[in-house]
């Protein structure tokens, strides 16, 4: 019930945080904004204060807000002009920087919403990984539970070789399957946030454990009959988590970035598009799955769909943000004048690239639907 709610919020907030990045630029630069809506027209209701039209619109998602002069200039503008009317506060009268600044307003917003929505979550605690290998269950009557393993046990050493990673046991278990293995063992009274270690440990003893793993096994139990996870949480303090709050939009943002090349790359070398790309029906279901992690898993969604829009949006593809930034820096080889010409018809190519893209991939969410469930089994315990 409250998954359609959730997402209208989600995407509301994305656009009108792009949107009010905009309208702050505009307004400290000088460029007259003509309206600043709520929702997408056709227009319910607008109220003029000052120069600006603030107005609700009937299409309930985002917002908009419509510059003076923000598609270059038309014959009345041209005539406005000769008559020593406000075209000076058009955007097309303003300097490159100023337009630039303009532009990157809107994505810099969607970054600082990312940063402010890490930077929350780091304050309640964030899974990061560790050098620490713990058991988190243990499947009766495996080797594991006949040895006397239990959980939250930390898997020290197999065969006198350290075990920091759970990839490091899959390998060593892999390689001692069906022999006696010897497993040194570190066991705790363990600090948890949501049951999950936090990696402070008391009260500890060492004890070496010896067990056979098995050979022909399902893969829900594996060999030893054990979920293990290096993951533990960390908390910062309110001073410190905006610090690493940013740190972590610039890293996600680079993994982001590396993702959209390489589903641009897939699409133009091989004309086929990556399985995991999601669109708005995908994020959708996303957010079903969020709703039922709670608030946090919500807040996590918000940062980093935050995050994606911030990173699309600057990419240099006609009609998004990027794309015109890119127009500027055209001004500066080729000049205004000879740009004006083919900005429309880049723009319109641009427009229909996208609109390409979003049906493309809603066709691919589409065909996805009955097989959702593979998108969430990372939630899974991973047995080994």
């Amino acid at each position: 019930m409250w998954t359609p709610i959730i997402f209208f919020v989600l995407l509301s907030v994305l656009v009108l945080v792009h949107e009010i990045g905009h309208f702050l630029a505009a307004k400290k630069i000088g460029v007259k904004v003509e309206e600043f809506g709520l929702g997408y027209p056709p227009r319910l209701f607008g109220k003029k204060i000052g120069e600006t039209i603030y107005s609700l619109n009937l299409l309930p998602f985002g917002g908009f807000v419509k510059l003076f002069g923000e598609n270059g200039e038309s014959h009345s503008d041209k005539a406005s002009r000769d008559k020593g009317s406000e075209s000076k506060r058009a955007f097309y009268n303003r300097s490159k920087l100023e337009r630039a600044i303009i532009l990157v307003a809107g994505v810099s917003m969607n970054f600082l919403l990312g940063v402010v929505v890490i930077s929350i979550i780091f304050t309640n605690g964030v899974l990061i990984p560790s050098e620490k290998v713990y058991v988190q269950q243990v499947i009766k009557n495996s080797p594991a539970f006949l040895a006397g393993i239990k959980e939250n046990d930390q898997i020290v050493s197999l065969n006198g070789k350290a075990i920091k990673t759970p990839q490091d046991l899959i390998v060593q278990t892999k390689e001692g399957a069906g022999k006696e293995v010897s497993l040194v063992i570190k066991r705790c009274t363990l600090e948890k946030i949501d049951n999950v270690p936090t990696g402070k440990e008391n009260n500890c003893s060492t004890i070496e454990k010896v067990l056979v793993p098995r050979t022909n096994v399902s893969p829900k139990e594996g060999p030893m009959g054990v979920a293990i996870s290096n993951l533990v949480v960390k908390k910062y303090p309110l001073w410190q988590a905006p610090i690493y709050g940013t740190r972590e939009a610039f890293r996600m943002s680079y993994l982001i970035a590396e993702g959209v090349l390489k589903i641009f790359g897939q699409l133009i070398f091989k004309a086929n598009l990556p399985s995991d790309v999601a669109g708005p029906i995908g994020i959708y279901q996303i957010t079903s799955e969020a709703v039922k992690f709670g608030p946090l898993a919500i807040l996590q969604l918000l940062g980093l769909l935050s995050l994606n829009l911030a990173v699309v949006n600057i990419l240099p593809i006609p009609a998004l943000d990027g794309g015109r930034l890119a127009m500027i820096f055209l001004e500066v080889i080729v000049g205004k004048r000879k740009l004006e010409r083919y900005e429309n018809l880049v723009s319109s190519i641009g427009f229909a690239t996208i609109i390409g893209l979003i049906v493309l991939i809603t066709f691919s969410d589409l065909n996805r639907i009955f097989k959702f469930q593979e998108l969430i089994k990372h939630f899974s315990l991973p047995f080994r």
